[in-house]
């Protein structure tokens, strides 16, 4: 299960990364399509950082109670 969630907090980073090239490729012919990107990447980029510090802290508590 552990490795699941790895496996999905950087599927958030390719989405990230997707939403900064469309910005980027976007920006000067179609901007609401550009800020629409922008809130997928500001998204994206939260939820790795959130799936990142859950997993960290489940893997924590399965060392703890392994210790015990």
């Amino acid at each position: 299960m552990i490795n699941i969630l790895k496996y999905t907090e950087y599927l958030y980073v390719f989405v990230a990364g997707f939403s900064i090239y469309r910005i980027f490729t976007d920006w000067n012919t179609d901007r609401s399509m550009a800020y629409f990107f922008i809130f997928f990447a500001v998204v994206s980029i939260g939820m790795f950082l959130f799936r990142r510090n859950y997993r960290k802290k489940f893997e924590q508590r399965q060392r703890n109670n392994q210790n015990k």
